[in-house]
């Protein structure tokens, strides 16, 4: 039987629950080829309690195909637009009036409420349906709260920003809220937005809440053939002189934008990035900074000005700051910890020497909080559901934090480096800090970086997080190689002019700086082309190609040990039979790390060197058997499960690649 067969038969077998599943079936399977089965699908799963949103998406698209527009139109009408238009209706007659009233909205003939060409049908809490009733169509998903901010408002800064068409609520209070007023800055600085259609401009107004947009005044409103005046003289028009107003100090409450930086795995480039975004006159930016070191940090520094009875007092608590970043964080109301971030990177020595004082546009805090590493964990849903969910402890620190939550807009990018090339750098990491003591006097092990690399899938994102709803990955190779094409490209998405400051790498303004022991200097490439053979070998790198072979083919990596055969379980044994490399370096240093360390003692006695010899062997070997049986169960696990879920049961996406311009390649695109 068909999907739509089964689910008649459910329904005349008064199974409302199967018929409403099985209808849901047959509108995929349809995929548009039979209009009428959509109907009847859709009809039946509305009336009977289902999923209103495959329904409401079904009626949308048989309309606009033009198959039973009529009754399509009416379902959609009665049961969506009509219970909300009074709030609409309400909406629009506000911000008319508020319209009405501001001084930098030159036309007035606002149409009656039933006259609008666009009408919005709710489609859930936060997003519409535009319908264009002159053109008798259905548009795309509109959320107008959507926290994206989707072009490069601020590319040029020469001049005050002007922006076209913009109908995202958030993105104009981003606007308002990141572009400083023109007494603060000694210059003319409104924000000038042009809507070429002063009916569509209008329609909006029933989804928009201008009321905290017009307060101060900011925003420059031109429609149609207005845009000419811009940039307008306020002094000849409207006698304002701002060139006699100096320039405001920065205040904390100023950053109200994160650029984070992400830590995909380690040994990702990271310090590169940073390098490049060093000294950015809009990036309040600070080198990376361990996590919990910096958490830990904040904690005092809130307890010092909790425990201060005045603000004099605070200074004398905090004496390595300067007076008046003290005076004004303790000062504030509802301090939060973002606040003492903002106030940390301010005080460090350089942190704020590079920002442009006097910019358009207030600065982004550039911060990219450090772990030791980034470990997952995966839980299948039951042995016979392949539905998997990820889960970080590190991810749940940075998601919970205030230092994050507390800022209104958020941009994240994450760099990525080939996974091979990026796990023998870290093995060798490993390795060579197992020779160094550690906080507690004691040296540390090889962890299996094989299998910690293969769980790690910080790649695959909840678009519904806040923290990833406006992300980007970017390859390190590109930076190395299309410098110019990477940091342009990404100076756009993170909303930032690409600057001189971006063309080269430094640290507090050092250019071309000495970087961590290890690190390649600035755009040298030799970090791309080293395979650290000693640290890892074939079998390990087709091991990690192969489980992470939707991120090679997703971010453009060729492969180059796995030859794309299909694996199963005999050829995973005979994979992980192979890793000769990360086990040395694991057996190795619980060799000379832990059992070389302890006593050993049979009967009580002391027993000689060839037999301590012979039993420190047999506790590696122990060791390395336990790790390799660990190693397969997670390869067996994963050979299985392919399909990954947030904790709410929907699937994960891959973070967006960062395109680059090919105008701007300077060369080939890596592979």
């Amino acid at each position: 039987m068909t999907a739509i067969e089964i689910a008649r038969r459910m329904a005349e077998l008064g199974e409302p629950a199967k018929a409403r599943e099985a209808y849901s079936l047959a509108i995929h399977e349809n995929a548009g080829a039979d209009p009428a089965q959509d109907m009847e699908a859709a009809l039946y799963i509305l009336q009977a309690g289902g999923n209103y949103k495959t329904s409401y998406t079904c009626f949308v698209d048989l309309y606009n195909r033009g198959h039973f527009q009529e009754d399509c139109l009416s379902i959609l009408t009665e049961a969506f637009y009509a219970p909300n238009v009074k709030e609409q209706q309400s909406r629009y007659e506000r911000n008319c009036k508020l319209l009405g009233k501001y001084p930098y909205l030159f036309r007035r003939d606002f149409p009656e409420f039933d006259t609008l060409p666009i009408k919005f049908f709710p489609f859930d809490d936060e997003s519409y349906v535009p319908f264009d009733t002159r053109e008798g169509r259905f548009g795309g998903h509109i959320a107008p709260r959507r926290q994206i901010v989707s072009r490069n408002f601020f590319k040029d800064l020469e001049k005050p920003i002007l922006a076209e068409n913009v109908f995202s609520q958030y993105e104009l209070e981003y606007l308002n809220d990141n572009v400083r007023k023109s007494e603060h800055i000694g210059r003319e600085n409104h924000i000038y937005l042009h809507y070429s259609d002063w009916l569509e401009f209008c329609s909006y107004l029933q989804c928009l809440n201008l009321r905290p947009l017009l307060e101060q005044e900011k925003i420059v409103f031109l429609i149609g053939g207005e845009r000419s005046q811009y940039p307008i003289d306020f002094k000849a028009r409207f006698g304002v002189d701002y060139g006699g107003y100096p320039v405001k100090p920065l205040s904390i409450r100023d950053f109200s934008r994160l650029v984070w930086h992400t830590q995909l795995a380690t040994h990702n480039g990271g310090d590169f990035f940073n390098e490049i975004f060093d000294g950015h006159p809009n990036l309040l930016a600070a080198p990376s900074v361990m996590f919990d070191s910096i958490e830990e940090t904040v904690g005092k520094i809130e307890a010092a000005l909790k425990s201060s009875a005045s603000a004099r007092e605070a200074v004398k608590n905090l004496p390595d700051w300067s007076v008046k970043t003290v005076e004004e964080l303790y000062l504030l109301r509802d301090r939060t910890g973002k606040d003492i971030l903002v106030a940390m990177f301010l005080n460090e020595k350089g942190g704020a020497d590079f920002l442009d004082k006097s910019a358009r546009i207030a600065p982004a805090v550039f911060f990219q909080p450090h772990f030791s590493n980034i470990l997952y964990t995966m839980t299948a849903a039951s042995e016979t559901n392949r539905r998997v969910t990820l889960y970080s402890e590190q991810y749940e620190q940075i998601r919970n934090s205030p230092l994050f939550r507390n800022f209104k807009y958020i941009k994240t990018f994450t760099p990525m480096r080939r996974p091979t090339t990026s796990h023998g750098a870290t093995v060798k990491f490993m390795y060579a800090n197992t020779m160094e003591p550690r906080e507690d006097g004691k040296k540390g092990v090889v962890s299996d970086a094989l299998s910690q690399r293969i769980l790690n899938r910080s790649f695959m994102i909840d678009w519904q997080d806040r923290l990833y709803m406006d992300s980007v990955l970017v390859r390190f190779e590109d930076g190395k190689l299309n410098p110019k094409a990477t940091f342009t490209a990404l100076a756009a998405f993170l909303d930032l002019p690409y600057t001189q400051s971006m063309t080269y790498c430094s640290l507090k303004g050092e250019i071309d700086p000495e970087s961590l022991e290890g690190n390649d200097l600035g755009f040298s490439t030799a970090a791309i082309y080293r395979t650290y053979d000693d640290y890892a070998n074939d079998a390990e790198r087709y091991f990690l190609e192969y489980f992470l072979r939707d991120a090679y083919e997703y971010y453009g990596y060729d492969f180059q040990y796995y030859d794309q055969a299909p694996v199963d379980e005999e050829r995973l044994r005979d994979l992980a039979g192979r890793f000769t490399a990360i086990d040395h370096y694991i057996g190795e240093s619980w060799r000379r790390n832990v059992f070389s360390t302890v006593e050993i003692r049979r009967d009580g006695q002391g027993i000689s060197a060839g037999q301590r010899e012979l039993t420190i062997e047999e506790m590696v070997k122990n060791q390395l058997r336990e790790i390799r049986e660990n190693r397969l169960r997670t390869a067996m696990f994963l050979l299985n499960n392919r399909y990954f879920i947030n904790k709410d049961g929907q699937p994960l996406h891959m973070m967006p690649k960062l395109e680059l311009d090919p105008e701007l390649l300077e060369q080939p695109l890596y592979h």
